[in-house]
């Protein structure tokens, strides 16, 4: 019987089995970040320690950073001392680090991808959840915690289980503007946020076959808010297409080589999955989050609940997060006002996700509403690099959005970009719970870049596909 990718890759990077069951792994790559890495670098000076393999392990400041133009421009002197200690202890254990003073900075899990450090049949490790989006590039890449970063500077490896692999299979094609966002936030819908508890999920069938690797990576993004340790896809022609050429993709004969093993670290076609889902790419919408988890979540069309209508212990919690966000009952999600808009994030900051903004905004004299603050964050200086060569920059700032310098910015609210008191937030991010973005009582919405370009303009969550659809005057305001 076959093997699955991540049945292949696990095995061959297996060190030894610690207790049974229980494996140290190797990880081929090790990327860092300004707020998980501090600890672990003390850790490793108390002991006396090294970096085992600096040249595995590579950094970006990212959630502390500023994106008000000058990325050392701090607000909040803890950000300034983490960022600072940042640079320090890269330098002073040899490590290649993303430099913001040089401008090379971004999101680690957009600057990794773009310089094409990110390969098959890698184990990539990071201090941060929202690894598993290197898991497109058919990697088993997985967040870890500050202790788990301090083993890997010091060995190059950690402990690990072996999970289930559950298969996702999105079928048939998407309907016009459905995007990755709306996908991956239907098959939370439909398997809860602890759905994948236990599991690596592998994204397979005909819309995941015909993404993009920006698409791809927006879905293995948020396999973790699935309950997914990690998530991937296989290995393919498109695969292969975006890394060559790139920063640190093999470059010649051994091109030829990796392509081959590349190959072979496919799932095969007999291999034996613990569980697989089918979906319907026609039954996907767009999606919107209603309450605090990112199951949470209805088609644009949809209502929020009723607690009335729930039986059993949900009643109770549903309520309590219906008043949190300041909705009624049975009411429509759409026409549900914002203050906020936010396209960015490692989710949605690459380039492809601003061009379908500006394919929607270009010429038509849209304006954001006058209520809204709208913030476009490109996900890496190279993208946004990218933006203002295709002229993209000024369409987002002719519609009224302030076009930021990179970093994870309203994300995670870990900078000076957060909300204020129970403002509400169209985001394309990743996470909606209490507090994410900055302010305690502030509500989070996440949907697709392109909803939240509609929902800016119109001043509440609408039919992004509806809405710009509309004919409009030269000039004109909505």
């Amino acid at each position: 019987m076959g093997q699955t990718l991540y049945e292949k890759v696990f095995d061959r990077h297996i060190v030894r089995e610690v207790t049974a069951g229980q494996y140290q792994l190797a990880a081929d790559l090790h990327f860092l970040n300004e707020v998980s890495s501090p600890q672990a670098f003390e850790a490793l000076r108390e002991r006396g320690l090294r970096v085992r393999h600096p040249g595995r392990t590579f950094g970006s400041a990212d959630h502390s950073i500023s994106t008000g133009g000058d990325p050392l421009d701090f607000v909040d002197p803890m950000a300034a001392e983490q960022v600072e200690a940042m640079g320090r202890n890269m330098a002073a254990f040899g490590l290649t680090y993303f430099d913001p003073s040089r401008g090379e900075h971004g999101i680690v899990h957009v600057v990794a991808p773009e310089r094409g450090l990110t390969q098959p049949g890698m184990v990539i490790v990071c201090g941060d959840s929202h690894t598993s989006t290197h898991g497109a590039f058919g990697a088993i890449a997985f967040g870890i915690g500050t202790s788990q970063v301090r083993d890997v500077l010091a060995s190059q490896t950690l402990l690990m289980e072996k999970l289930k692999v559950r298969r996702v299979e999105i079928t048939g094609r998407l309907a016009p503007g459905v995007y990755a966002k709306d996908v991956a936030l239907h098959v939370i819908h439909v398997l809860g946020a602890k759905g994948g508890v236990g599991f690596a999920y592998e994204f397979g069938g005909a819309v995941v076959d015909g993404f993009s690797m920006e698409e791809r990576m927006t879905l293995c993004n948020l396999a973790i808010e699935g309950g997914a340790r990690c998530g991937y896809v296989n290995p393919d022609q498109t695969t292969y297409d975006y890394l060559r050429g790139r920063d640190h993709a093999p470059q010649g004969a051994a091109w030829d080589e990796a392509m081959t093993a590349w190959e072979q670290v496919r799932s095969d076609r007999d291999a034996a999955y613990d569980d697989v889902v089918v979906l319907r790419g026609e039954d996907i919408q767009p999606m919107v989050t209603w309450g605090v988890s990112p199951d949470q979540s209805v088609p644009v069309g949809g209502a929020v609940p009723d607690p009335t209508a729930i039986s059993g212990q949900e009643q109770g919690p549903t309520r309590d997060v219906l008043d949190f966000m300041g909705l009624r009952p049975a009411a429509p999600i759409a026409g549900t006002r914002i203050d906020v808009a936010f396209i960015g994030s490692c989710t949605n900051g690459r380039v492809s996700d601003f061009e379908a903004v500006a394919d929607q905004l270009r010429g038509r004299g849209l304006r954001v509403a006058p209520h809204v603050r709208a913030l476009a964050v490109p996900g890496s200086r190279r993208v946004r690099e990218a933006l203002i060569a295709k002229g993209i920059d000024k369409v987002l700032i002719e519609a009224g959005f302030d076009f930021r310098d990179t970093g994870c910015s309203l994300c995670c609210g870990m900078n000076a970009d957060s909300l204020k008191g129970q403002e509400t937030c169209a985001s394309s991010s990743n996470r909606n719970f209490r507090g994410r973005q900055g302010s305690p009582t502030g509500r989070t919405m996440l949907m697709s870049p392109v909803m939240v370009a509609a929902a800016a303009i119109a001043g509440e969550v609408t039919d992004a596909r509806r809405f710009f659809a509309q004919p409009t005057e030269p000039g004109a305001k909505s």
